[in-house]
């Protein structure tokens, strides 16, 4: 869109209100909000916000910075209709007083890593993601429970099913946004669901997801219940991934992932990708996987991978490839979980398959049997590596990773690291209900 088309857009809407987003390091949406008569202003990258004040941003005495709006990113956003009028946003990039980017805005790093897949010959890295959440329900005071509204499993329906009407409802107010929806479903566990939406390139990808969780969560407040994107909210049933299909293209459309001549129809370049991917895997989890409890999510019996390998059929796999080719050939990393910064999830994968694509990576052999069912010296006897088992072990993978860190910069490395040693501390010093149940009384 053009500035006047968003200007008489704004007009012709009754916008009084305008929400200037943009992402911190670790994901959240963060916001200036702004009246209408300062949307001029916006667009012309003139409004300055607190940069000392977000966590992961600079120091207090750097604290100026620019939010530079991507007018491709307009939106009207209805469930904030007030009597006074329309509410819209725009998606910013976050800006230097100098004018040079923000080495620290998520965004940006994702948008650095795209240029270098551009300069290797590539148009796209298009993405499908499936992010699974979970609904609880709301106590009579409005605080969070960890009650579901329904006992459902896979693909249930009503009335076991209890949530079939919200998640509805948040189809229809996606669709009202411009998604373009594929399918909406109960998860396995009781409360959990999960909804997809278009294949997108990577940037858009990345924008849709960070609106589509507000949109959950708004919905879901509507009908009485909490939406979490927390990996695994409760012990002993599945968690929630962000399953992430992804693909190259070039410039000409050509899906460079297939090549109808050659073995399950991966060309040589998809099989480069997988080996980058794998060979990164540890070093990017960190990122992927972020926080404490993500890592009670990737253990073996909760269909969640634990182990580093691909398949064309195996679902115990971390990197699995769908039966679709063609067009549709892709990557289907299955670790990824939905509390990931997804610019920066997006960006340490795409860097990590190129690396494996500008090295020549020579491929591993797919596996096809049940890897949660080997012993650990089996699976090390077949050179399959685990996964990271929690956050510390993610974090020395991390600092050991020379790509992923150059493709995070050295802003967002540093602030990141701060930020999930301090997590992890916190997490190791505390004393959880698990330890007083089994220690208490018999020490």
């Amino acid at each position: 869109m053009t500035k006047k088309e968003i200007l008489d857009s704004a007009k012709e809407n009754n916008v009084k209100y305008i929400r200037l987003c943009f992402t911190d390091i670790h994901g959240v949406i963060k916001n200036v909000e702004i009246p209408v008569r300062g949307l001029k202003d916006a667009l012309d990258n003139k409004v300055m916000f607190d940069g000392s004040s977000i966590d992961g941003f600079v120091r207090i005495q750097e604290a100026d910075m620019y939010l530079y709006p991507d007018l491709n990113t307009w939106l009207i956003l209805p469930w904030e209709n007030t009597k006074y009028g329309n509410v819209a946003r725009l998606i910013c990039d976050v800006y230097l007083p100098s004018g040079e980017p923000f080495l620290g805005d998520p965004r940006g790093v994702l948008k650095r890593t795209l240029k270098t897949m551009r300069e290797m010959g590539f148009a796209h890295f298009n993405i499908g993601v499936e992010p699974e959440f979970f609904l609880f329900r709301l106590d009579e005071k409005g605080e969070i429970t960890l009650t579901s509204n329904d006992h459902g499993g896979y693909f249930d329906l009503a009335p076991v099913d209890g949530a079939e009407d919200c998640r509805r409802d948040i189809v229809l107010e996606l669709e009202r946004l411009g998604f373009i929806m594929e399918a909406s479903h109960h998860e396995v566990a009781p409360g959990q669901h999960e909804i997809n939406f278009e294949f997108k390139d990577a940037l858009d990808a990345c924008d849709n997801l960070q609106t589509f969780k507000l949109v959950v969560k708004n919905v879901a407040k509507r009908h009485g219940l909490h939406a979490t994107f927390m990996p695994k909210p409760i012990a002993n049933i599945n968690g929630s991934g962000m399953h992430t299909n992804c693909s190259l293209t070039y410039a000409d459309g050509r899906n460079a992932f297939h090549d109808p001549k050659r073995p399950l129809e991966l060309s040589e370049v998809a099989i480069q990708w997988i080996a980058g991917i794998m060979r990164h895997a540890r070093g990017f989890t960190a990122i992927t996987n972020p926080l404490v409890n993500s890592y009670k999510r990737l253990v073996p019996g909760y269909e969640a991978p634990c182990y580093i390998s691909w398949s064309d059929a195996n679902r115990s796999a971390m990197i699995r490839i769908p039966a679709k080719r063609g067009k549709q050939t892709r990557t289907e990393i299955r670790s990824v979980d939905p509390s990931a910064n997804p610019y920066l999830a997006m960006s340490v994968i795409l860097a990590s398959g190129l690396n494996g694509i500008q090295e020549k990576l020579n491929g591993v052999e797919p596996v096809y049997i049940n890897l949660y069912e080997l012993t650990r010296k089996e699976r090390e006897m077949m050179g399959i590596k685990n996964l990271p088992e929690n956050l510390k072990d993610a974090l020395k993978a991390l600092r050991e990773d020379t790509l992923v860190k150059e493709t995070l910069g050295e802003h967002v490395y540093t602030k990141f690291l701060e930020a999930k040693y301090s997590e992890w501390d916190r997490f190791r010093m505390t004393v959880t209900e698990w330890e007083i149940e089994n220690y208490l009384k018999v020490l």
